[in-house]
């Protein structure tokens, strides 16, 4: 009878044992989305309560956005936290106090009162949960398992976002018009408090290990650099990125904050505006893998300075949208700066986590990412305030404008990142 040599039997091994970590990886990446879809979608979903609280209360934009604002403020604020967190905790604590906050955060919301309540509950709770199962702890994750893929990887969970605002707008407005705003918050607070005991019952310690072919480098030319926070900060590419995540932000939130009170404003139906604005979640998806698909063929800095002029082309199509209200411009819209918002944030992080990587990599990107929250929160907030000032969005849309041109400026003049 024939039998296999000993090295017939350990490749044998070494190929069931990279098909188990295959498996394992997408388990991982499925999970990362799907916490992703539900951080998004949620925080995302103020824009659709905006105007029915508004309403109720007799608040200005300024001050409904302003719980919006801090959603994302926070959120940022919390990333090196997390990061650091996720370096010395593990994932199953991160992601666990990140559901915790959030189911909490909706049920309190669904009784407030006051705009501190909203601001509490909607704007801290929130916005501290989303970073707790958000871009930061999923990138460090899927970097132990996916390594030079993690760019395409991460793209698929950025499109997460889009799968969040298709899934939960819609929902969320055909909620609103059977339970009303509050029923609709508590509702989202029971139902992500019933996802915390299968969340903490998965095998974290397993997805936490990562790949034996990442996480134990067969790469003889690898070296850990062996960054510091303190060191990174003194680097100029850690700026450049601070100050591209910090301006897209700007540009894009001052938008995206108010865009179905736009439409709404423009003469769509709500469930129209909160439906077309769900449908850039399909061509987000879109947008993410072609932009990262592109980064292998072109090079990361064309694709992202060509993800720049796709949203700058959005802007100007929903500035016309104001005086042509028409479903071919919205189309246009939404697949131009639906299809933009957030397609450079798998580049930029996969550029990061290479520039800075080493042991404390979670920290270093927490810590840029916090940019990306200081953005939001300003532009937000600063579009609240400019459309409340000049009672409509052109001025607005200047402001978002110059911003998205300033988050490009970094790819075209600092070394780091021409490169």
């Amino acid at each position: 009878m024939d039998q296999n040599t000993p090295r017939e039997m350990t490749g044998e091994r070494a190929a069931a044992t990279s098909q188990d970590a295959v498996r394992i990886a997408l388990v991982v990446l499925a999970l990362c989305f799907t916490l992703a879809v539900l951080g998004r979608g949620l925080s995302e979903s103020f824009t659709v309560f905006l105007k029915p609280i508004s309403v109720s209360f007799g608040w200005d934009r300024a001050q409904v956005v302003s719980i919006y604002s801090l959603t994302w403020l926070v959120s940022g604020l919390t990333a090196p936290l997390v990061g650091r967190l996720f370096d010395h905790s593990g994932p199953r604590i991160v992601y666990a106090l990140g559901l915790l906050l959030l189911g909490s955060a909706f049920l309190i919301a669904g009784h407030a009162q006051a705009l501190w309540q909203f601001q509490l509950s909607i704007g801290l709770f929130v916005g501290i949960g989303v970073a707790f199962i958000g871009n930061v702890p999923n990138s460090i994750l899927l970097g132990r398992w996916f390594g030079p893929r993690l760019p395409t990887a991460m793209a698929v969970v950025y499109s997460a976002m889009g799968g969040g605002v298709l899934a939960l707008l819609p929902a969320s407005q055909l909620l609103i018009d059977h339970l009303g705003w509050r029923g609709t918050y508590q509702l989202f607070g029971f139902a992500v408090l019933g996802l915390l005991l299968p969340l903490m019952l998965l095998p974290w310690r397993l997805f936490a290990s990562g790949s034996p072919h990442v996480v134990k480098r067969t790469d003889p030319d690898f070296v850990d650099d062996g960054w510091t926070l303190p060191a990174a900060i003194r680097h100029h590419a850690f700026w450049a990125l601070f100050s591209t995540f910090f301006f897209t932000a700007v540009g894009m939130y001052a938008i995206a904050a108010q865009i179905v009170a736009y439409l709404i404003d423009a003469g769509f139906p709500p469930l129209q505006a909160a439906t077309a604005w769900g449908f850039s979640g399909v061509v987000l998806v879109f947008g993410m893998l072609g932009v990262s698909a592109l980064d292998g063929l072109i090079g990361r800095r064309p694709s992202v300075l060509l993800s720049y002029a796709i949203s700058i082309l959005g802007i100007f199509l929903l500035w016309l949208l104001q005086y042509y209200p028409n479903i071919l411009l919205l189309t246009g819209f939404v697949v131009c700066f639906g299809s933009m918002m957030g397609s450079r944030g798998p580049l930029i992080t996969a550029t990061a986590m290479k520039i800075f990587r080493g042991r404390r990599v979670g920290t270093i990107y927490g810590t840029i990412s916090i940019g990306s929250g200081l953005g939001s929160a300003f532009g937000s907030w600063s579009g609240g305030l400019i459309h409340d000032f000049t009672h409509g969005y052109n001025l607005l849309l200047v402001f978002a404008l110059a911003s998205v041109i300033l988050g490009m400026i970094p790819f075209l003049i600092v070394p780091a990142l021409r490169e």
